[in-house]
C-alpha cells in the first residue's frame, strides 16, 4: 500500500477520531503551538458523555474548548508540564494542575511511565513524500509520546512550519492510527513583551560578558529578548545557538549576521533547539531552514550536551531570589506561574562549559496591584515559593543595579554581593535581616 492510499484509509473527521476517548483516559494534547485544535473542539462536543478524562500538555496559547464550560472540571482535568497565563487561570477554576519535572526528563518519563497514554493527538505539518508528518517547532518530547500512546491521531495543519533537524522530529504514517484535516488555523503566536528600560539595563550588563564565538541559550521573557536585541546590534560575531526554546530574538541575531555556529563543538553551523514559540516572523524563518536543528529535549537540555559547548552563555529570568542565593523562577508563594523547565539544566551545564556562564536576571523591584513597590531580592523565599536553582548552583545574578558572581562565596560574601544589586531603597532592611540570620559581617560595606 502506498503512502497516499494509506493516508486516505486513515483520514477521518475530528468527530469520528475523538470517539476513541473514554472516561478515565489519559489524553496527550501535544505541546505549545502544536496543541490539538480541531480535535479539541470535537472532544468538547462529547463533554456530557465523559468524566475523569485527564488531559496533558503544556504552554497553552489559547483556552482549549474542553474548558470553556463552567462545569469543565467535572469532566476534564488539565495536567501541565509548563504553565502559561491561560493555565494559571485554569488552576484558579480548579481544573488544572502542574506536573513538576525537569523538562529534559520528559522523553524518558513517557517511555518508562506505568500509566501509558491512552490517546495522543496534536497538530503536525503535512505528510512528506516519505510518509512523515513533521512535528513543526515541537520536537521536544513528542516522539516519546507517540511511542507510549495506545492510539495516535495527527491533525494536519498546512500552516505548520516544517522544522528540519537531527532526530525525533516527526512521526511516520505507519505509526499513526487516524489522520484529521484541520481548518488550517494560523499557528498560535506568543510575542515577547516589549523591553523596558530596566530590561535594557540588565541586557547591557550581560552582553558585556559575552565573548565572540559564544554559544547562546535564551529563556522566555522580556529580559532574555532584550539581550538578544542588544546582541543583534553589537559587534559580536561567530555566535552559536543551543537552546531549549527558540525565540524571535534568535532570528534578529541571525539576520544581523552574528550567528554562524562555526565555533560550536557539537552540531557546528546548526542552531539547535527543542521547541520554538514566537511570532509568524520566526515560524517563517524556521520553515524548511537547514541551518536550524529541531531536536528532542533530552538532547538539547542534557547537561552533557550543554557543557560540551565552549563559552556557553545561559540567560534566564527569575521571579525572586533570596540572600542565600536561592532562585525561584516558577511560583509566587504557592501560586504556580510557570514551571521548572530546563533552567537548572542550563545553569549546571553552562558552569561545566569551558568559559561558560549562566545568568539569572530580574528587575530589582516590582509593583503589586495596589501600586506598592516590593523588592525581588528578599531575605528568604516566602512560604511555598519553589527553589528552581539551589544556592550551590547559582552563578551570575543580574539586576539593573549590577551583576555579581556568587559561585563559591561564603554566606556572608554572598549576602553582601546580592544586596549590592538590590534596589537602594531596600538595602538597609536587607542588611538588618541578614544580621538576624547570621550571614552578615559588621565590617561589610556596600
Amino acid at each position: 500500500m502506498g503512502y497516499l492510499e494509506e493516508y486516505q484509509k486513515k483520514l477521518v473527521s475530528a468527530q469520528e477520531a475523538v470517539k476513541v476517548v473514554q472516561s478515565g483516559d489519559w489524553v496527550d494534547y501535544g505541546w505549545c503551538n502544536g496543541t490539538a485544535d480541531a480535535l479539541d473542539r470535537a472532544l468538547a462536543e462529547r463533554t456530557d458523555e465523559l468524566t475523569d478524562v485527564k488531559v496533558r500538555g503544556g504552554i497553552l496559547l489559547k483556552l482549549p474548548a474542553i474548558f470553556e464550560r463552567e462545569d469543565a472540571g467535572e469532566h476534564f482535568t488539565w495536567n501541565s508540564w509548563h504553565m502559561s497565563g491561560i493555565e494559571r487561570k485554569l488552576i484558579n477554576k480548579g481544573c488544572a494542575y502542574y506536573a513538576p519535572i525537569r523538562y529534559s526528563e520528559l522523553p524518558r518519563y513517557y517511555r518508562d511511565m506505568d500509566t501509558k497514554v491512552s490517546v495522543a493527538m496534536f497538530q503536525v505539518a503535512p505528510m512528506d513524500n516519505h510518509g512523515f508528518f513533521n512535528f513543526g517547532p515541537n520536537a521536544s518530547h513528542l516522539a516519546a509520546v507517540v511511542e507510549s500512546a495506545q492510539i495516535v491521531i495527527v491533525e494536519v495543519n498546512q500552516n505548520m512550519p516544517r522544522c528540519l533537524g537531527g532526530t525525533e522530529n516527526g512521526v511516520h504514517i505507519s505509526n499513526v492510527d487516524y489522520i484529521v484535516a484541520s481548518d488550517n488555523p494560523p499557528i498560535a503566536e506568543m510575542a515577547a513583551a516589549g523591553a523596558t528600560d530596566v530590561d535594557k539595563a540588565v541586557a547591557e550588563l550581560i552582553v558585556n560578558e559575552i565573548p565572540n564565538g559564544a554559544c547562546l541559550q535564551l529563556g522566555i521573557g522580556g529580559m532574555p529578548n532584550a539581550v538578544g536585541s542588544l546582541i543583534a546590534e553589537s559587534d559580536l560575531k561567530d555566535l552559536g545557538v543551543h537552546t531549549e526554546m527558540y525565540v524571535d530574538a534568535f532570528v534578529d541575531i541571525a539576520k544581523a549576521g552574528k550567528i554562524n555556529g562555526s565555533k560550536k563543538n557539537l552540531d557546528r553551523f546548526r542552531q539547535t533547539y527543542a521547541f520554538g514559540c514566537g511570532t509568524k516572523k520566526m515560524y517563517d524563518y524556521m520553515d524548511n531552514n537547514p541551518e536550524l536543528m529541531s531536536s528532542p529535549v533530552d538532547y538539547t537540555n542534557d547537561v552533557r550536551s550543554i557543557s560540551a559547548q565552549d563559552n556557553f552563555m545561559s540567560i534566564n529570568n527569575a521571579v525572586d531570589l533570596d540572600l542565600f542565593g536561592q532562585v525561584n523562577s516558577e511560583s509566587a508563594g504557592i501560586r504556580q506561574i510557570s514551571g521548572a523547565g530546563g533552567q537548572l539544566d542550563f545553569v549546571l551545564g553552562a558552569y561545566l562549559s569551558k568559559g561558560g556562564k549562566s545568568f539569572i536576571c530580574c528587575s530589582s523591584t516590582f509593583k503589586t496591584k495596589d501600586g506598592t513597590v516590593k523588592s525581588r531580592i528578599v531575605p528568604t523565599l516566602s512560604n511555598g515559593s519553589i527553589v528552581t536553582d539551589t544556592r550551590a548552583n547559582t552563578h551570575y545574578l543580574v539586576t539593573e543595579y549590577g551583576i555579581v558572581n556568587v559561585k563559591g562565596l561564603a554566606t556572608w560574601q554572598k549576602a553582601e554581593a546580592i544586596i549590592s544589586i538590590a534596589h537602594p531603597d531596600f538595602r538597609d532592611s536587607l542588611i538588618q535581616e541578614a544580621e538576624k540570620m547570621k550571614i552578615w559581617r559588621r565590617s561589610n560595606k556596600i
